[in-house]
């Protein structure tokens, strides 16, 4: 599974032309592409690319901390994190426990009051428990209000990755769900390789 090279390469290269608008413009036929044929049963990466990559998002989020204090990211950024959590249309209580220790010692999101952050979690991880399709589509409608800022839009699917992957595991529900934000937000998913 090189899917995580393949975002790790994206994050580089996006680094670089951050700004430019390099790859984005082609149409949906690239959507996927060299997804195939990477098959070949010992090609899952070693657990450091995942790390490397979880730790560039942060790096990357680190260096706009200053600019993410809005109540819109705040809000755009739990529910996302509870899409991540409920991604696969349950949430044990210790996943959310542990989501939820993720969201509070992140450091950027240490702008904001820990209790602020539990509070919007924990209402649409409930919502998403109690009626997914509801739930999700409420969650979707608070990311989506993110997107005026492409920095903060950029942020919440960044803070969406750094939590689904801090397991080491990213799984194709998670991915589909950060695929749902990044259309709200109007951000190309190619950019984070999902």
């Amino acid at each position: 599974m090189a899917m995580w090279d393949k975002i790790k390469d994206q994050a580089k290269t996006f680094q670089q032309s951050q700004g430019t608008r390099g790859a984005s413009g082609h149409g949906p036929g690239q959507q996927g592409y060299g997804q195939q044929g990477h098959s070949g049963g010992s090609g899952s990466p070693s657990g450091g690319s995942k790390a490397q990559l979880i730790g560039l998002f942060k790096s990357q989020l680190a260096s706009v901390k200053t600019e993410l204090k809005s109540g819109a990211y705040r809000d755009a950024s739990m529910a996302m994190c509870a899409l991540v959590a409920a991604a696969d249309g349950q949430v044990e209580p210790a996943e959310r426990q542990r989501v939820e220790e993720l969201i509070v010692s992140n450091e950027v999101l240490q702008n904001f009051p820990a209790d602020q952050l539990r509070q919007r979690f924990n209402q649409h991880v409930d919502k998403l428990v109690a009626n997914f399709e509801l739930g999700r589509s409420e969650a979707l409608q608070v990311i989506a209000k993110a997107a005026k800022k492409p920095a903060e839009a950029r942020a919440v699917i960044q803070t969406g990755m750094v939590i689904a992957g801090a397991d080491g595991v990213f799984e194709p529900s998670e991915q589909y769900a950060i695929r749902e934000a990044c259309t709200a937000l109007g951000v190309p998913p190619s950019e984070f390789g999902v």
